[in-house]
């Protein structure tokens, strides 16, 4: 039986199989509650708030240079009395 090219370092073997089962020994502690909380909770509800307010705000087909982008755009300038 042929032995193979590269040398097994010990440690290097420990880590690989602490990572491959950490899902064994994994617990719901305060900072993992919280990282979970934010993951599935705080970042697609702070999407969905930002989206709902772009929201029907912008139309850009048929739109030239310099014209607004807005789809009601803000009043103009009102013109000074001289």
């Amino acid at each position: 039986m042929a032995h193979g090219y590269v040398k097994h370092d010990p440690a290097v073997d420990r880590w690989n199989r602490m990572r491959e089962d950490v899902y064994k020994h994994f617990r719901f502690t305060t900072k993992a509650s919280l990282i979970s909380l934010a993951g599935m909770v705080l970042i697609p509800a702070g999407l969905l708030w930002f989206t709902a307010q772009q929201d029907r705000k912008w139309q850009f087909p048929g739109k030239r240079k310099n014209e607004s982008l807005y789809r009601i755009p803000p009043p103009s300038a009102q013109p000074t009395e001289e």
